[in-house]
C-alpha cells in the first residue's frame, strides 16, 4: 500500500513541477486561471518571476524524490532529519495551503468568485489536501 501511495505522490509531483518548469520558459496553457486575482478579476496578486517559478518546479520536484526515498524505492543518503521531519513538513505545507490565507487561497477564502477562485475550490486545494492526507499516512506507516 505504501508504495503505491508514495508512487501517486511521486507522479503528482512530478507533474506539478513539470508544470512550473513549462510555465518558466514560456508557456501559456492554464497560466491564466493558476494565480489569485483581486475582486476585478484582472489583478494578480502575485507576480512570479522565471526563478521562483523555477524554485517551486525544484522544490516540487524535491519533495516527489523525498517521497520515493522515505519510502524506500530508491536509495540516497539524506540527512537524518530530512528523513525524521520530512514528511511533515510536506503534510504541513499542503494541508496549510489547502486550508488557505483565509483571502485568496484554501478552502476557508473569501474571494470565490474569480477564475482562480473556481479552480482554487474545485482543483488546487482538493490536490493540496488529498497530497497532505496521502503524506501524513505514509509518515504514519513507515
Amino acid at each position: 500500500m505504501t508504495t503505491v501511495i508514495a508512487l501517486i505522490l511521486f507522479l503528482i509531483f512530478l507533474f506539478i513541477s513539470s508544470i512550473h518548469v513549462y510555465w518558466a520558459f514560456g508557456g501559456k496553457w492554464g497560466s491564466n486561471a493558476v494565480l489569485p486575482t483581486k475582486n476585478d478579476n484582472n489583478t494578480k496578486v502575485l507576480n512570479p518571476t522565471i526563478l521562483s517559478t523555477l524554485i517551486v518546479a525544484l522544490g516540487l520536484l524535491s519533495f516527489g524524490l523525498l517521497i520515493l526515498v522515505v519510502s524506500g524505492l530508491i536509495v540516497f543518503d539524506i540527512p537524518e532529519w530530512i528523513n525524521k521531519y520530512g514528511l511533515w513538513i510536506i503534510t504541513s505545507i499542503f494541508t496549510l495551503r489547502a486550508i488557505g490565507d483565509f483571502n485568496y487561497v484554501g478552502f476557508f477564502k473569501k474571494i470565490k468568485h474569480t477564475k482562480f477562485g473556481k479552480n482554487d475550490t474545485k482543483y488546487f486545494s482538493p490536490l493540496c489536501l488529498t497530497i497532505g492526507i496521502l503524506t501524513i499516512i505514509l509518515e504514519l506507516t513507515k
